[in-house]
């Protein structure tokens, strides 16, 4: 029988670009989006999609978390590096929990 599924014990290549996204605050725009190395037109049709994932919405929005696994997973496609700033320390910290 063949295997039809990507080899999980295959190694990762390189990554071929690294992307942080800083949260800005409050204000709209949210989020600035920056690159140590990579493809620059990769790069920018990674920014725009993402960019467009999280248009108008801040960190403390329930969508945020849907869209950042979202945004994650589009890294991965791209053998991207991709890096998140919330601007807190997200082991110590959940703005979802209950007071």
């Amino acid at each position: 029988m063949t295997s039809v599924g990507p080899d999980y014990e295959q190694e990762l290549p390189p990554p071929v670009g690294h992307v942080k996204v800083v949260y800005e605050g409050p204000v709209a725009p949210h989020w600035d989006f920056r690159s140590d190395f990579g493809d620059r037109q990769l790069i920018d049709d990674f920014r725009m999609r993402a960019q467009a994932r999280l248009l108008l919405l801040p960190r403390d929005d329930p969508q945020f978390r849907r869209n950042r696994e979202r945004i994650n997973r589009d890294a991965v496609r791209q053998n991207l590096l991709i890096e998140w700033d919330l601007g807190y320390d997200e082991d110590e910290f959940d703005p979802y929990s209950e007071p």
